[in-house]
């Protein structure tokens, strides 16, 4: 009975060996650098380092873009209250004097040139 259990012990030390020979060889490949799993994760790091690098230039430049937009919408907000006092300003100026110059019409004179008059035998 011992002599049975020694076989059985010793079949299966030589199936975990196996076994681990199986798992050695798929990690080795599972890890290599140029075309395992090893190399996508070396090509997926190089791209999270170059986006977090362009996320940083990007910030940059719309900290810089909204600093303008401050300063400009500043400028806008102060020439929108000179507009205003001007406007106002208008209100206070006297009417005119001449109260038909409402009911004035725009009147348009066609003159005829001499040489149109000679063309046309007139």
């Amino acid at each position: 009975m011992t002599f049975v259990a020694d076989i059985l012990m010793v079949a299966g030390t030589f199936g975990v060996a196996f076994y681990c020979y199986v798992l050695s060889a798929r990690l080795k490949r599972f890890s290599t650098l140029e075309s395992g799993m090893g190399g996508a994760i070396a090509v997926l790091s190089a791209q999270v380092d170059d986006m977090t690098r362009a996320l940083a230039r990007a910030q940059a430049a719309a900290t810089g873009s909204a600093a303008t937009l401050e300063s400009l919408t500043l400028r806008a907000e102060t020439a929108a209250a000179r507009l205003e006092v001007m406007l106002a300003s208008l209100h206070d100026l006297p009417e005119r004097a001449d109260d038909d110059a409402g009911d004035r019409r725009l009147r348009f004179v066609r003159r005829r040139n001499g040489r149109d008059e000679a063309e046309t035998g007139i």
